[in-house]
């Protein structure tokens, strides 16, 4: 597997089972390219979906992609605290191009007081049929929500706001640094 540098402008792709391209996140930024997990980071980042309509996130994310688990989790830094969006899914692949996954539908969303809800499950049962998931994709499927479940309830990593606040402060350096490189880019560009 590719080692992404630190600071790294990425793109992020989601597809559904079929290859369908589900949704593109135009702006991430590497923060750390682990054993366990990659980091990005996001702030005001164009999203397109895949009929095209397009919209800016609006607070900063942490997300966090795994290499062996069924599920990715985004920490969005909210005036209220950090609520959690995690999606069940295939592990993340780099090709080159971007951060790839497959979205199988059922996402988790934890808000600041720990309260935590499973979302999308008529849409994951209906995808289920329309793609033909085979029968060992659903057991995984339900392995990983039960996991991810787990690891929401005892709190660990990321599931605890020093340990996403640390890769806020990395991922602030790293968009604070683009940010003024586009800057000087403008300026020069203007003279």
């Amino acid at each position: 597997m590719i080692k992404l540098k630190n600071g790294k402008k990425i793109e992020i792709h989601s597809y559904k089972h079929d290859g369908s391209l589900h949704r593109v996140w135009i702006t991430s930024f590497v923060i750390e390219d682990g054993f366990l997990h990659l980091a990005t980071g996001n702030q005001k980042t164009k999203v397109i979906e895949k009929d095209g309509r397009s919209w800016y996130t609006k607070e900063p994310a942490i997300c966090f992609f795994f290499p062996n688990e069924w599920f990715n989790i985004i920490a969005m830094l909210k005036n209220d605290g950090i609520h959690y969006y995690c999606n069940i899914s295939s592990p993340y692949i780099y090709d080159g191009e971007a951060i790839k996954y497959i979205d199988y539908d059922l996402d988790i969303k934890i808000y600041p007081n720990g309260k935590h809800y499973i979302l999308d499950q008529k849409e994951y049962e209906s995808n289920s049929i329309k793609f033909d998931y085979p029968e060992e994709v659903k057991e995984i499927v339900n392995y990983a929500l039960k996991k991810l479940t787990h690891w929401i309830e005892t709190k660990k990593a990321p599931f605890d706001e020093k340990y996403v606040m640390d890769y806020y402060e990395k991922f602030k350096k790293i968009f604070n640094y683009h940010q003024e490189m586009k800057g000087q880019k403008k300026d020069r560009q203007e003279k």
